[in-house]
């Protein structure tokens, strides 16, 4: 009786042990940050800028441009493409090129 109790809980610790790791893996993996570079532009006169910004929705590509698009246009620009979505790992190393639309949109 005693085996089979300490086999029950050993597998009650196991499950529990392991179902603490995934959700806690959940919660990291939302807690991640999700952006994407972009170029967009202004006419009369023309002018371009390189941007980056964080995105709230799905982290893809296709995602990046229906949540840029109204954002860049809100100030009259027109997004003309979206280059990489990544996460925080390679926020740092586009900020000096961003300059002033680092996560300004």
């Amino acid at each position: 009786m005693l085996v089979v109790m300490k086999r029950t809980l050993v597998k009650t610790l196991s499950a529990t042990v392991i179902g603490t790791v995934l959700v806690l893996g959940s919660a990291h993996a939302a807690s991640a940050g999700c952006y994407a570079d972009y170029k967009a532009k202004q006419d009369n006169p023309l002018k371009l800028h390189y941007g980056v910004a964080e995105l709230s929705g799905d982290c893809s590509a296709k995602a990046a441009k229906a949540e840029l698009a109204p954002r860049v246009a809100s100030e009259g620009w027109t997004l003309l493409t979206v280059l990489s979505v990544f996460g925080d790992e390679g926020l740092q190393e586009r900020k000096e090129s961003a300059g002033r639309y680092f996560l300004r949109y």
